[in-house]
């Protein structure tokens, strides 16, 4: 396996959805004679964000990309997003493609997406693979979300800066930070700066999404109690965006998965530790039960 390999994908193309009205962009990888591995954008994400990643999994899976609205080549109006409708709009995906079932993996934000595929669509799913999120209302993390929209909306752009440079502290464990710390985060940290600096509405109503999403699960607790498919969670020992002990409320709540622990590892576990990570989902995948 060349991890290391450019990538390009087979096929892309936009999905047009809200009665033709706005667009969804997605990225197919493969010829379609196998199983589709589905990786859900997080928050600040975009399709080939996840190009160091294909090559973990091209070689036994095709893999599907696309843009939820104010990413990428999607849509991006200033007006509310929802996270159910982000899964719908992957079912339209699928439906044009004719993929009949997919692995979805959602990290971070990603995974609230995950969440919502397994919920409304778990007919469509082999398995589900989840990291980074949780499924009960915290206080701690609405302040965290409280913050960040602070930051988004904020008119004084230094504020925008210094947020960005908060971020990256926030979501990376020690190993990754001490790897990259310097030259390399600072690239990383101008990327994201200068893609949204004039965008921050999509920031803003990515982050918005949020708030029916938790609503939901106020008015239904056990909304996710439903979700038979075969699930596993990964879960950063160093995530300190969203917790081990909140994370471990998880299982408590599907009652089909099985928590993993990954080891010096914060919220971004896929990247961070991408050999046990990957391997971990493709075992997953291959045996479709959580007892792999």
């Amino acid at each position: 396996m060349d991890i290391a390999r450019r990538v390009a994908p087979n096929r892309t193309g936009f999905t047009p959805v809200e009665n033709g009205t706005r667009q969804i962009y997605w990225e197919y990888f493969g010829q379609g004679d196998r199983e589709v591995v589905v990786l859900l954008n997080g928050l600040a994400m975009l399709t080939r964000s996840w190009y160091r990643i294909v090559p973990y999994l091209d070689q036994e899976y095709d893999v599907l990309l696309y843009d939820y609205f104010g990413q990428g080549q999607s849509s991006k109006e200033d007006e509310p997003y929802f996270i159910d409708r982000f899964a719908g709009y992957l079912i339209a995906v699928m439906d044009g493609l004719n993929i009949e079932k997919v692995h979805p993996v959602g990290v971070s934000y990603g995974g609230f997406i995950a969440a919502e595929l397994g919920r409304l669509y778990q007919e469509r799913l082999h398995t589900l693979t989840l990291s980074g999120i949780l499924l009960t209302r915290e206080t701690l993390f609405q302040m965290y979300q409280d913050l960040s929209l602070r930051f988004y909306t904020e008119a004084d752009p230094p504020a925008f800066d210094i947020y960005t440079q908060y971020m990256y502290e926030k979501i990376y464990g020690e190993s990754l930070a001490r790897a990259i710390y310097g030259e390399q985060m600072e690239a990383t940290r101008q990327k994201f700066y200068k893609r949204y600096a004039d965008k921050r509405w999509c920031l803003i109503r990515l982050t918005e999404a949020q708030k029916p999403f938790f609503e939901n699960i106020d008015k239904d607790p056990n909304a996710y109690r439903g979700i038979m498919t075969p699930t596993i969670l990964l879960t950063g020992d160093q995530d300190r965006a969203i917790p081990y002990w909140q994370q471990a409320k998880i299982p408590q709540i599907l009652p089909n998965c099985r928590q993993i622990m990954v080891k010096d590892s914060g919220h971004m576990t896929y990247l961070e530790q991408p050999e046990f990570f990957w391997t971990t989902v493709k075992r997953f995948m291959a045996a479709k039960t959580t007892g792999f």
